[in-house]
Parts: C-alpha cells; sequence; structure tokens
C-alpha cells in the first residue's frame, strides 16, 4: 500500500511539502502570528490560531524557564506538534488535501451560524485529538527514543492545554442571556473533554509506535483517527 504522507515510518513527516518548515519554536510563533495578520478576526481559522498562539508563546516562556526537564525533547515536541496544524491550514498552494480532522474547521470557518467557540474548540479538537499523537511519534523518530521518554514533556503540554480549555471557554462563552437563548450550546460543550481527548491521545501515540513495523496496519490506523476526530469536529460545528 502506497504510503500516506501523513504516517511513515522512516521518513520525519511534512519533509517534502512546499511549505517553508519550523525548526524552532521561534519560527512556529512567526508563522503563527504571520498567518494571524492575514485572516479577519471572524475567520474561524483566525480564532482557533490566536488561542494556539497563546499556548505556544507560554510553551516557549516555560522552556526558558527550565520548567521542562529535557528542553531538546520540550522544544522537538512541541514544533513537530505545531507544524502539523500550520501545514494543514497554511493558504500556501500545495498539492496536499488538508487531513479530515482539519477538513470541518476549513468548511466552515466563515458560517454565520457557527460560534466563535465552536470554532475554537473545533480546532483544539483536531490539534490533540490528532495531531498531538503524529507528533509524539515524529518526535520519537526524530530523537531516537521511546514515547515513554516523552511522557513528562506530553504531559506538561497537555496541562498547559488543559488549562487553555478553561480560559477558552471564559474568554469565548456567550454571555448569560444570550446562552439561554443559544441552549444547545452548553449540550455541545458538556459532550466534549479535552482531558479524556488527551489522554486517549497518548494511547493512540503509543499504538502508533508499535505499529511502526508494520506500515500499512500503522496507515489504516492513522486513517481511522483522522476520520473519527474529524467526525467529531464536524458534530462541533454545527451552525446553532
Amino acid at each position: 500500500m502506497p504510503q500516506s504522507p501523513q504516517f511513515s515510518p522512516t521518513v520525519e513527516p511534512g519533509a517534502d511539502t512546499a511549505v517553508p518548515l519550523a525548526a524552532s519554536v521561534d519560527d512556529v510563533l512567526a508563522r503563527m502570528r504571520a498567518l494571524d495578520a492575514t485572516l479577519p478576526p471572524q475567520d474561524g481559522v483566525a480564532v482557533f490560531n490566536r488561542v494556539y498562539l497563546a499556548v505556544t508563546q507560554e510553551v516557549d516562556r516555560r522552556i526558558d524557564r527550565g520548567r521542562f526537564p529535557d528542553p531538546r525533547a520540550a522544544v522537538t515536541l512541541d514544533v513537530r506538534f505545531a507544524r502539523r496544524y500550520l501545514d494543514a491550514v497554511d493558504p500556501a498552494p500545495s498539492d496536499r488535501r488538508a487531513p479530515a480532522c482539519w477538513r470541518p474547521l476549513l468548511q466552515f470557518r466563515r458560517h454565520p451560524g457557527v460560534r466563535p467557540l465552536q470554532f475554537a474548540l473545533a480546532g483544539v479538537n483536531a490539534h490533540i485529538g490528532h495531531d498531538l499523537a503524529l507528533a509524539v511519534v515524529d518526535a520519537c523518530h526524530s530523537l531516537g527514543c521511546e514515547p515513554a521518554e516523552l511522557e513528562d514533556e506530553f504531559d506538561r503540554v497537555g496541562d498547559l492545554l488543559v488549562s487553555l480549555e478553561e480560559r477558552v471557554r471564559e474568554e469565548l462563552m456567550p454571555g448569560p442571556d444570550l446562552l439561554q437563548i443559544v441552549d444547545p450550546l452548553t449540550h455541545l460543550l458538556g459532550s466534549w473533554s479535552l482531558e479524556r481527548a488527551r489522554d486517549a491521545t497518548w494511547t493512540a501515540a503509543r499504538a502508533l509506535w508499535a505499529l511502526r513495523r508494520l506500515p500499512d496496519v500503522a496507515q489504516e490506523f492513522t486513517e481511522r483517527l483522522d476520520t473519527a476526530v474529524g467526525f467529531a469536529g464536524r458534530m462541533m460545528l454545527t451552525p446553532l
């Protein structure tokens, strides 16, 4: 079976893309800021990009302050993680189709019936549910290590993302009066948990690493993961 660009046991994913690759956290931040400058504020990708930019800035600060036991591993994981998002949504010409997990956000990014909170959570769902698992595998290949050796970095980044989810809800949640009108939003928010998604992602990353010598099975697993996360994202973007 031909290898998809999403998973390869021997070639680092993204190596043949025409989009300039980020090599450091500063490069990632520069790409995010450049993307933000090109998008209208209400665009769904722009909403998520602002959220993710804040997280990446905080990760960078904590790396600089020595808050990660292994800074090199933290940088590698953070950059591989961010690149998957940026390569999916970057408007630069590409012969690749975005992963299924990102397609709902790209399709509905300007829909007037979708609220900013939905855009932000759909982006978090795609990035955590799909990109993070593959980024762990990318980082393991790059560093020559096992996933267990990245667990501390994974957990610390995950803790930041969980705290971010709370901030997103506080900043983008409609006021009480509006929330009563769009009551389906409260049901939607209660049906998904970033913490549970993070736990599932760690399991998926370990499974993909264990399957690295079975590329056909690994590819099928990756495609199923991508599809499932994309389906959840489509539900999150139901116009309200």
